[in-house]
């Protein structure tokens, strides 16, 4: 049976492929820092700071995984861009995947990012769009992207590394741009945004957790971007809220100010994603949003905005 340790499992990305993963027969190991109250039963939980000093070796020697998903990683809004965090999960990423192997590892995916890219180009392809990271959380994520190639080749190891770029959904961080604008409005409060005029590519979480699930199950290797590749203006995110709520009135762009060096536009080439892998968005932006809404509706009364 293929048995398959997911990092990161208990966060935004990692909690929707559980049982997506479970679905596909999956003997599945989730690891988290915290202790989980709320359990699948066909999951196996390890409470593990992956941070710590042999946690790692302790925790592969145990399971023995054939399958590694690895989207453990410093998130925080606002902070991972520039966080010295970064080096630290280079460094136990890095570990992580020593150890996968040595106890006789076959396939691994890890999570990249679309701030990898060079982001003067815009329309980003794995196979032309130069990798030029403006950002340390970018540069960690692609020299690590770098190093994992290169391990996997001189251990025979299959591997693929999902570029996520925009993603939004159930679970997000409330300071997160859609999630941000969401709860401000139900609260009758402004929505305070940039200018809004810059493009682009969002994918529903649950469309994000099964593009991974679909990439392990496959034989791809390298770089996919997991995206949508559809472009769309911030201010057309926002309105579509906007008009959701009825509270078009609410919404004041221009009063953030914008980073000179925020890029105008970002979108994926998602042919590797489509072609090679075989896989399709279940959700478009309108139902995506529906389903975003829904959840921060339904907990208004009970979850802390």
């Amino acid at each position: 049976m293929k048995k398959v340790l997911v990092t990161g499992a208990s966060g935004f990305m990692g909690r929707h492929c559980l049982p997506l993963l479970a679905a596909k027969g999956y003997e599945l190991h989730a690891v988290s820092s915290q202790i989980q109250s709320e359990k699948l039963s066909d999951v196996y939980w390890h409470q593990t700071d992956l941070l710590k000093l042999g946690a790692i070796w302790d925790l592969i020697a145990k399971v023995q995984p054939t399958h590694l998903l690895h989207f453990a990683w410093f998130v925080t809004p606002g902070k991972f861009w520039t966080s010295t965090e970064n080096l630290r999960w280079v460094q136990a990423s890095l570990e992580l995947l020593q150890a996968f192997a040595h106890y006789g590892g076959q396939r691994v995916v890890m999570a990249g990012t679309c701030a990898e890219y060079d982001w003067n180009y815009g329309y980003c392809s794995e196979q032309v769009t130069p990798l030029l990271p403006a950002t340390l959380y970018g540069t960690c994520k692609h020299s690590l992207q770098i190093m994992l190639d290169a391990f996997a080749k001189e251990k025979q190891l299959s591997a693929a590394w999902g570029r996520i770029f925009f993603l939004y959904g159930m679970d997000e961080h409330p300071d997160r741009l859609i999630s941000s604008v969401m709860r401000s409005l139900l609260q009758g409060e402004p929505a305070r945004c940039s200018h809004g005029n810059q493009i682009r590519d969002f994918l529903y979480v649950e469309d994000v957790a099964a593009a991974f699930v679909a990439l392990l199950d496959s034989d791809v290797t390298g770089a996919v971007n997991i995206a949508s590749g559809y472009p769309v203006t911030l201010k057309d995110v926002i309105y579509k809220i906007a008009e959701k709520i009825n509270r078009k009135d609410l919404v004041k762009l221009g009063v953030v100010p914008t980073s000179a060096s925020e890029p105008r536009l970002l979108v994926a080439d998602v042919s590797r994603l489509t072609n090679e892998v075989g896989w399709l968005p279940k959700y478009n932006l309108e139902q995506g949003l529906d389903q975003t809404l829904a959840w921060w509706r339904q907990g208004r009364d009970s979850r802390k905005f």
